[in-house]
């Protein structure tokens, strides 16, 4: 079991995320105590008897003025059985791109709803971001449980619909699980509730310290993208040649054979430097200064590869979440920033859009509007090494640009094809897609 869980929190407005994160930290004593006490200070100026643990995740001033979350707040706390990295999302359409970032790196997704009204459009809207970045398991936190009565059936109905949507998105029966809370009186948060005797399951912390978490995926096929080559060219290294980044995926030995893409040369891994001395090795997420038999035109924004090559192309089929109020129409010319590599491109398809509300796609649309999920043809001016998204979340991800002012416009997904278009209809309440009208998947490198 891994010793580090990252988790995004999704939901709808006002559906109590930072309620519950506030809770979470609270409850596990993770709150410096000024920190606290600051909290009790702005609770009491707001007239409330208790704490107002959304202010532990609402750092900015506005969101603290409004009552609601507009940035990704990343926050950590640790228990003894497990340390966590999470990010508070925001609820609000107009930050779905906020959402993408928060849950691009994420193991598990906590999806909340309030008990008073169910699933909803953006909670389906949200299910869909975390089946399309690949986040492998979903907690369904049924918040407010106490605004229902504790009521059982409440919580069953809102289950029975929201795993009938997470199966048909592709989440298996043992990836999803369902758990009643109260994030305000802290009811099966932290310590079990005795208002809710009919739920046998864990709390949402028990879950969240076993939930099986897979690490890094070190024996994938090495991937390292350049940023930046070092030459001293002083008396002490006069000849010293080296290539920094991060491991993005894999690892990298002494003596391993590796190919630099597009260009397709050869060499040998010689050296494996770190600011604390050399390495024999190196995996994902370790940030080293690699050394190389021979003496290449090697320069940032190409990739070090090694094992099974990725694929060398300039045309690719993507699938993208368009997060600019710009639509997206076939032949816009953009920026496409993978790893550390930015290029020109031109998006000349549009082949599918999809419905996450009801499960259904739509063929060669006229445009991609805000929020707008769906697969394109992507064409560049020079090739780039490309993995598949569902082989490799680092190197399969990638960044469509504004080229006119470097505003993000959509985070995209190398193939990543999109659940099955059989028109399932999981909709309870017949809504339909967002209005047309609405930055940044986490970028594989910098």
């Amino acid at each position: 079991m891994s010793d580090l869980l990252r988790l995004a929190t999704a939901g709808s407005v006002d559906d109590g995320k930072s309620t519950l994160v506030g809770r979470l930290l609270y409850d596990t004593k993770s709150v410096l105590a000024d920190t606290l006490d600051a909290v009790h200070r702005a609770s009491a100026d707001r007239g409330l008897a208790t704490p107002d643990l959304s202010l532990l995740v609402d750092g900015l001033r506005s969101e603290r003025e409004q009552g609601i979350t507009i940035d990704v707040a990343y926050r950590y706390f640790a228990t003894p059985k497990r340390s966590f990295v999470l990010a508070d999302t925001p609820g609000h359409v107009q930050y779905t791109r906020n959402t993408v970032t928060g849950a691009s790196t994420a193991q598990l997704g906590v999806l909340l709803v309030d008990a008073r009204k169910g699933v909803v459009e953006q909670t389906r809207r949200h299910a869909a971001v975390l089946a399309l970045l690949g986040v492998p398991r979903l907690v369904l936190a049924v918040n407010k449980i106490d605004l229902v009565d504790y009521a059982e059936v409440t919580f069953s109905r809102i289950a029975k619909e929201f795993t009938a949507h997470a199966t048909a998105l592709g989440f298996g029966e043992d990836a999803v699980v369902e758990i009643p809370v109260s994030a305000l009186a802290g009811d099966n948060v932290v310590d079990r509730s005795v208002n809710t005797p009919w739920y046998t399951g864990p709390t949402l912390l028990e879950h969240l310290e076993n939930v099986p978490v897979e690490p890094d995926p070190h024996d994938a096929p090495f991937r390292f993208p350049v940023q930046y080559v070092i030459r001293p060219r002083t008396a002490q290294f006069p000849d010293y040649r080296g290539y920094a980044g991060q491991v993005a995926a894999g690892t990298v030995r002494l003596g391993d054979e590796v190919s630099v893409l597009p260009s397709g040369l050869r060499s040998t891994v010689t050296g494996i430097d770190t600011a604390d001395g050399p390495l024999t090795e190196a995996a994902a997420g370790q940030s080293v200064t690699l050394l190389l038999e021979h003496e290449l035109d090697i320069a940032r924004g190409e990739l070090i590869a090694g094992g099974e090559l990725p694929t060398v192309t300039d045309e690719f089929e993507a699938t993208v979440c368009w997060l600019a109020e710009k639509a997206l129409k076939p032949g816009a010319r953009v920026l496409v920033k993978h790893g550390t590599r930015t290029v020109q491109a031109v998006v000349t398809e549009l082949r599918t859009r999809f419905d996450e509300q009801r499960l259904a796609g739509s063929d060669n649309p006229d445009s991609l509007n805000l929020n707008d999920i769906g697969q394109v043809v992507v064409r560049t001016a020079e090739p780039v090494p490309v993995d598949d998204y569902t082989h490799n979340r680092r190197t399969g991800a990638f960044l469509v640009i504004d080229a006119a002012d470097g505003g993000t416009l959509a985070a995209g997904l190398v193939g990543a094809p999109l659940p099955e278009l059989d028109g399932v209809d999981t909709c309870a309440d017949g809504g339909s897609t967002a209005p047309t009208d609405s930055h940044a998947l986490v970028s594989p490198g910098p």
